[in-house]
């Protein structure tokens, strides 16, 4: 996925607006637009020990707030306007009401750890958040996976390139590389799992979320 912001504008915005930057990419990446937020704190660590000019406690700060803010915009904006998006659209690409009743049930039962590891991988990255409130992942486990993800993400890669510094950008080169493909080695399994177990899925969500539309007595 093309990012709208290259390396060039990414130290123009750090050495303007130091750690404002991190906090608005980021939070805008997690919101669900295709920006390097990643990047930008990679970037601002390697400067901060090269420079002095910036605290990496700041940086990491600034990047689990902008995470966890970021999300939460995502989370509110499917939540008010994805459903029902795929409810009026979903059958132009194969979603129909079975499958959106299918995909609310497999957030139930996995949404937090989707949340969580969605944070380290780059698409996922942008479309957990919208995908979680779309599907209506219970706020409360939302909030608290999507913290947790965004605070260990800001660690590890924020004090990470800090103290490699330059031998950061290889490791995280390969990461990257490493989770496009755990990305879609997981993305087959979990088709291959779907389309052999789907009437049974669709049987579970539809008992489920029956269950959980009642009235309580």
């Amino acid at each position: 996925m093309g990012h709208l912001l290259d390396q060039a504008q990414i130290a123009a915005l750090l050495s303007t607006y130091g750690y404002w930057a991190i906090f608005v990419v980021v939070a805008l990446e997690s919101s669900g637009l295709p920006l390097p937020g990643e990047t930008m704190l990679v970037g601002a660590s390697i400067y901060a020990r090269l420079s002095g000019a910036l605290s990496i406690e700041a940086i990491v700060l600034a990047a689990a707030g902008g995470a966890i803010v970021g999300d939460n915009i995502g989370y509110w904006i499917g939540r008010e306007f994805g459903y029902r998006f795929l409810e009026r659209h979903g059958w132009r690409v194969g979603i129909g009401v079975e499958k959106l009743r299918l995909g609310q049930y497999l957030f139930y039962k996995w949404g937090g750890a989707i949340v969580f590891f969605g944070r380290f991988v780059a698409l996922l990255r942008i479309l957990a958040a919208l995908l979680a409130g779309a599907n209506h992942l219970p706020i409360l486990r939302f909030f608290l996976f999507n913290a947790a993800g965004g605070i260990v993400w800001a660690m590890i890669f924020g004090y990470g390139a800090f103290y490699l510094t330059a031998g950061f950008e290889k490791v995280h080169g390969s990461l990257a590389v490493l989770g496009v493909v755990a990305a879609v080695g997981g993305g087959f399994a979990l088709w291959r799992y779907y389309k052999i177990n789907e009437a049974r899925l669709m049987r579970e969500a539809e008992q489920v979320l029956a269950q959980r539309s009642k009235p309580a007595e």
